[in-house]
């Protein structure tokens, strides 16, 4: 695919919405009561060191894309995703998990502290996030929304693609590759295509455009996580601020290693990108903007 050059100010325009995004969670954390400081901590810890903020800017963007304005709803769904994908990677990185020692380059929650009080930590991000959406003003918004996050973090979403990740290390056979296709749309990509639909429903969109929405992010979402697949061979831990090689290491079913090459992994990258860029204009939210952050992540080196 021939890369799309996005337009001028492109790059300004997504370290200043992700330093928004800081700050809206840097004041929700600081505002926070926590029975024990070092729980608060560990939070703090997780949520506010570092990261793309892509989900958070995938909702803002389709939201705006589809007339919306960046009121208390819209961020509190940008927030409450953020929240989501942190406890994640929380839980992601310990030794039951991936065990990883290396998070957005320093030590991941549960070496910086204890592995009991990072769960603890994850279990708080889940808990607030949904407690985000339900306080909203508008019932059947919170509502919405709160069904939207709770279907992609769930059983046949990014907690069920967990467990079909551990299912597929310990399976040792030959794994094809709709297996991995489905591991990483639970995984990864239902919970970006929530972020797209969720400012899709902030805007007030049918049923009809928020499904595409969500099927739009889905396919990002999958096209994102090959790309993660292939970064965990050719990038240094320095660059992705995560252990590289873990994978093939642990040998852990990845889209290089069941497609066979790096270039075919990359071609199926591509071919996902474009059904989730095709996909922004029958959801109504097909903005230049919002074409390029898709791009720009899935075409990113590290």
């Amino acid at each position: 695919m021939t890369k799309a050059r996005p337009e001028a100010g492109f790059d300004e325009r997504v370290e200043r919405d992700a330093r928004l995004v800081d700050l809206r969670l840097s004041a929700w954390w600081e505002a926070s009561e926590a029975g024990s400081r070092r729980l608060h901590e560990a939070v703090g810890y997780s949520l506010l060191g570092g990261g793309k903020r892509l989900r958070a800017l995938v909702c803002l963007w389709a939201a705006e894309a589809a007339g919306a304005r960046r009121d208390a709803a819209l961020w509190s769904a940008a927030m409450a995703i953020e929240m989501i994908h942190c406890y994640s990677l929380i839980h992601d990185d310990l030794p039951a998990m991936d065990d990883d020692d290396l998070r957005r380059g320093r030590a991941s929650c549960h070496r910086h502290f204890d592995e009991a009080t990072a769960i603890l930590a994850g279990d708080v991000l889940q808990a607030e996030a949904f407690l985000l959406l339900a306080g909203l003003a508008d019932a059947e918004l919170a509502r919405d929304l709160v069904g939207i996050l709770a279907k992609a973090a769930g059983l046949e979403g990014m907690v069920g693609g967990q467990q079909l990740d551990l299912d597929l290390a310990a399976a040792g056979k030959t794994i094809t590759w709709e297996r991995i296709e489905r591991l990483h749309r639970w995984k990864t990509g239902r919970l970006l295509g929530a972020a797209l639909c969720m400012g899709a429903r902030v805007a007030g969109l049918d049923a009809n455009r928020l499904e595409a929405a969500r099927a739009s992010g889905e396919s990002a979402g999958l096209a994102f996580q090959i790309v993660d697949d292939i970064l965990d061979e050719t990038a240094s831990s320095e660059a992705l601020g995560k252990s590289a090689g873990k994978d093939r290491a642990q040998g852990k079913a990845t889209a290089p290693r069941v497609l066979g090459s790096i270039d075919a992994a990359r071609a199926q990258a591509d071919r996902c990108l474009e059904a989730a860029l095709s996909g922004l204009e029958t959801a109504g939210v097909n903005s230049a903007e919002l074409r390029s952050l898709l791009r720009h992540f899935v075409e990113r080196q590290a």
